[in-house]
């Protein structure tokens, strides 16, 4: 795809965990870019990038950020998306390259609560005349497990709710650099976006027990002691999806795809690399 000289890519929510290596891996190609985060702080991002303070659920702060450029990555947010549309179409954007889920193409999530939000986004962009739309669709994010961290460290036991339930989880890095290939290629798509291979959560659990040399056990939580432990961090409604998720991948119905390396050229990224990337995050005190 030709890019208009001049014209940066914003890269929205450039520090979560896909959005900061979009960035950096755009900013590597030479594109020109821009960045932007709710409450951008100084230190933040590389030297010389235009940082706007933008947030997808504030309209007016959206106009700044979105003026002058050509194409977008951003998370979906089923919050204010038509003012996002809006937004865009104002400022002349022609692509959205969108964080979405691969639970919108899955046939056993669908009626899923997080499933059916994630569709409204996509459907809201798709709708917009004059925008290209490209929806990035993991199905299960190795960083998920980023939530495990604070039990491993207090005591190395890791309570799980279906515990030998297995699915695929994708990399970050995986997910990023098929972003880039969108924002850089020519009419991109991605079919759904998972890890090399399916390995259960008691295996993974073991991989990050690996990757920092620490012994780690799994208890098994059942469903009404799962579903108050996901309350006191998500909303009630977003628990319960969750917790359909793992059902569902519990019954068999979480896939492996090859899509990563069709796209990219290269093998997905395994798991085992994941937990090894992030074992700080699962040693130390917070």
């Amino acid at each position: 795809m030709a890019h208009p000289a001049g014209k940066p890519t914003l890269v929205m929510g450039a520090r979560g965990s896909v959005g900061r290596h979009v960035l950096d891996e755009l900013i590597a190609r030479g594109v020109a870019v821009r960045a932007s985060a709710r409450r951008p702080e100084p230190g933040q991002f590389p030297e010389g990038v235009d940082v706007y303070a933008a947030d997808l659920t504030d309209p007016a702060s959206l106009a700044p950020a979105f003026d002058g450029v050509e194409q977008v990555f951003l998370y979906a947010n089923h919050q204010g998306v038509q003012d996002v549309v809006k937004a865009a179409q104002s400022a002349g954007v022609r692509r959205i390259v969108l964080m979405s889920s691969g639970s919108v193409i899955h046939p056993t999530s669908q009626g899923n609560p997080i499933t059916e939000e994630h569709r409204k986004v996509e459907q809201a962009f798709a709708a917009a005349p004059d925008l290209t739309v490209i929806p990035l669709r993991p199905l299960v994010l190795a960083t998920n497990t980023l939530g495990w961290a604070y039990p491993i460290k207090a005591n190395g036991t890791v309570p799980l709710y279906q515990p030998d339930a297995i699915t695929a989880p994708i990399h970050e890095r995986d997910v990023a650099a098929v972003a880039v290939a969108a924002l850089t290629g020519d009419d991109a798509t991605t079919g759904l976006l998972t890890g090399p291979a399916r390995m259960s959560q008691r295996d993974q659990v073991a991989t990050i027990g690996a990757a920092i040399g620490r012994n780690v056990t799994v208890t098994a939580l059942n469903r009404d002691d799962a579903r108050t432990r996901f309350s006191r961090f998500m909303p009630a409604e977003q628990a319960g999806a969750v917790l359909s998720f793992l059902d569902d991948a519990a019954a068999g119905n979480s896939p492996m795809t090859g899509t990563v390396e069709q796209i990219l050229g290269r093998p997905a990224l395994s798991f085992d690399i994941w937990a090894i990337d992030h074992a700080a995050h699962f040693v130390g005190s917070d």
